[in-house]
């Protein structure tokens, strides 16, 4: 694992507390937790594009985030890694393909959140399959509208906002 920096560190810190105020603020709303839900926060998942450490931020802002979810343990650990998997490989898209980095975590919260709340609902009876497909489709265009249109906009404004560009690394400019 890559030594991070205290900057680093603290930087990643406060996108896991941004990622988990932004969730709860919206809880009570229904846009969280629910089979049709757009996390604002899920934007925030696009930063791995730019800040590699961000991953660990939002790991944990959406285990904190998670806590409180009707779901329980199952969407603590299966809602985290899907965040998790989609930032690790959000880190990974290359500079000329950038358009791309929103694609991560809408088809992993789409696959594993949508497989999640299926099994919630209907367990591994013959329901399963239809209620998985509606699931996977609404987690799916929530995540669609939160990161592709806010984490688009974050995409485009984070590299010319002088405190984060000078933080970027040069291969992400």
């Amino acid at each position: 694992m890559k030594n991070y920096s205290v900057r680093q560190l603290t930087f990643a810190a406060a996108i896991g507390a941004l990622y988990a105020v932004l969730t709860l603020a919206i809880a009570p709303f229904g846009g969280a937790y629910s089979p049709v839900q757009c996390r604002v926060s899920e934007a925030l998942c696009v930063l791995p594009f730019f800040f590699p450490e961000a991953k660990w931020g939002l790991f944990i802002g959406c285990i904190v985030a998670n806590i409180i979810s009707p779901y329980g343990l199952p969407d603590l650990v299966l809602g985290s890694l899907a965040t998790l998997l989609a930032a690790c490989i959000t880190a990974r898209v290359p500079r000329r393909l950038k358009w791309l980095a929103p694609l991560p975590p809408v088809i992993s919260n789409a696959v594993i959140v949508g497989a999640l709340l299926a099994w919630y609902g209907a367990g591994f009876s013959p329901a399963f399959p239809a209620l998985y497909a509606f699931n996977a489709f609404t987690v799916g265009l929530g995540e669609l509208l939160s990161c592709y249109v806010l984490g688009g906009i974050l995409l485009t404004i984070i590299p010319r906002i002088q405190f984060f560009r000078s933080r970027i690394p040069a291969d992400r400019l």
